[in-house]
């Protein structure tokens, strides 16, 4: 894998790279190499450059290298989500929909002409006049995660440049391959040299993004642990950051729902990309007599689930990330039935014939451990779905609310009354009635509460203007006797 500064492709000095695999074949697909500090710095100072140009460029003009963007990865979408699917381990259904929603975001921030207007008011005072206007911030950088390659970063990098910044991008050093072939398309479109640009790495290049005194702003997703520390490093040297860190996302079900549509949906919020995203579900709180036929329903739909390569035709679910990853999961499920939990469907023995080698686990139904325990409240990310019973909506609010998270929880029920008293008082940032995975469209922002986000404005939409601009207030006088001088 190689680095994009300043307009060209260029080998990295670094001394240590690390394997690409194939989760589900265990293949390796290429190395990626950890750059250096240095090799940060001069992709900061590239941006550095390219900025003072970029923000005088009109924005109507910004915009249209990303109307040309958009064409080139509509083009080339069917071999990005092939990518995806290689690199990261998702089915080609779910990379599919995963670029179709980094597209969306290319298309909104295409609208920045309007979306980045500031207001103005006349004769605040006698004969003076008072207008904001939102000018760019300088460089952004942006730290993507593994689980969505292709969709994360356009939370971010769109927004950034229609608004006049420059960018560092630094992909997750697990998953590259994907932003390397959306660079190569982002060099095609005739970007100034400098505009965007893209270094590989690790924890080394993170540090030394957080540190650099050019970098205005950090955008971030991942663990709640790393995002914390990301925010609090990009803080103290008078960065704007906006954090995303991990979910434990409950799903209410009561009585009056459709508990046959429910477990459809809830499965494949539970176990769809193997349950590594920040908005699957992984506690089911069923109350009163929704327990019985939900427990009974969710359990086919796990039990049915088609798990195997994400390019195989017929396959629901493919691997986790790594070796490593399954292990953790696997001994997750270990601790929560020598805590006396049962497994009502066990995914540890998840052998593939064909794929020996990959990151298997099978859908995972836990149920019997007390909602305070550590696996209820700890983020397991792999497809675990841990089990619950109350008898009243009131005591599943009270659970929901009771945890460190705050990322998503849906509720599932035919009563609009329900519906309004949970989206009322359920502490989280992204609010599903009747639906499993409650992610915002584009043009609303990605949002999260507690541990789950760290910064005051979101990815996405209006938001990401806000973030990618600061605010300049002028207020002007100009007196009669001062314009007849001339």
């Amino acid at each position: 894998m190689r680095n994009y500064i300043e307009g060209g492709w260029r080998e990295s000095a670094a001394t240590e790279t690390l394997p690409i695999v194939n989760p589900a074949t265990g293949d390796e697909l290429g190395r990626v190499p950890m750059s250096p500090p240095r090799e940060v710095d001069d992709a900061v100072q590239a941006a550095a450059r390219a900025f003072p140009g970029w923000r005088r460029t009109p924005v109507t003009e910004r915009v249209q290298f990303l109307f040309k963007l958009k064409g080139l990865l509509e083009d080339h979408f069917q071999d990005l989500s092939r990518t995806i699917t290689i690199e990261c381990g998702k089915t080609l259904a779910e990379s599919r929909g995963e670029m179709r929603r980094a597209i969306e975001n290319v298309e909104v921030a295409c609208g920045t002409p309007i979306l980045i207007q500031g207001y103005n008011s006349e004769d605040i005072a006698a004969g003076i006049d008072e207008t904001m206007v939102r000018q760019p911030l300088g460089v952004c950088a942006i730290i993507a995660p593994f689980n969505f390659p292709g969709m994360i970063p356009f939370w971010f990098l769109p927004y950034a440049v229609a608004c006049g910044n420059t960018v560092v991008l630094k992909p997750s050093e697990r998953v590259p391959l994907t932003m390397q072939k959306v660079m190569e398309l982002i060099d095609s479109v005739g970007l100034p040299a400098g505009v965007v640009n893209l270094v590989n790495g690790g924890r080394e290049a993170v540090s030394a993004i957080l540190d650099h005194r050019m970098v205005r702003a950090v955008s971030f997703v991942g663990s709640s642990a790393v995002a914390k520390h990301v925010y609090a490093r990009a803080a103290a040297t008078g960065k704007r950051a906006q954090c995303q860190g991990g979910a434990k996302n409950p799903v209410v079900v009561l009585p009056d729902a459709d508990l046959s549509a429910a477990a459809d949906v809830i499965a494949d919020s539970a176990f769809g990309c193997a349950g590594q995203r920040c908005l699957a579900t992984s506690l089911a709180i069923t109350v009163g007599d929704a327990h019985r036929p939900f427990s009974d329903a969710i359990q086919e739909k796990a039990r049915s689930r088609v798990t195997g390569y994400g390019l195989d035709d017929g396959v629901q679910m493919g691997p986790v990330i790594s070796a490593d990853s399954r292990a953790r999961i696997v001994r997750a499920i270990e601790r929560s039935v020598a805590e006396g939990a049962r497994a009502l469907i066990d995914g540890r023995d998840a052998a593939i014939p064909q794929y020996r080698r990959g990151n298997f686990v099978r859908p995972t139904i836990i149920d019997g451990l007390p909602f305070s325990s550590e696996i209820t409240s700890t983020e397991i990310f792999g497809p675990v779905l841990s089990m619950h019973h109350v008898d009243t909506i009131d005591e599943a609010i009270s659970l929901v609310n009771s945890g460190s998270y705050g990322n998503q929880a849906c509720l599932f029920t035919s009563s609009g009354a329900s519906a309004r008293k949970f989206r009322y008082e359920a502490d989280a940032g992204n609010i599903g009635i009747n639906i499993a995975v409650a992610a915002p469209m584009a043009f609303f922002p990605f949002s999260g509460a507690r541990e789950s986000f760290f910064g005051d404005l979101h990815g996405q939409g209006r938001d990401a203007i806000e973030f990618f601009t600061q605010e300049k207030v002028v207020v002007e006088r100009w007196p009669a006797a001062w314009t007849r001088r001339f």
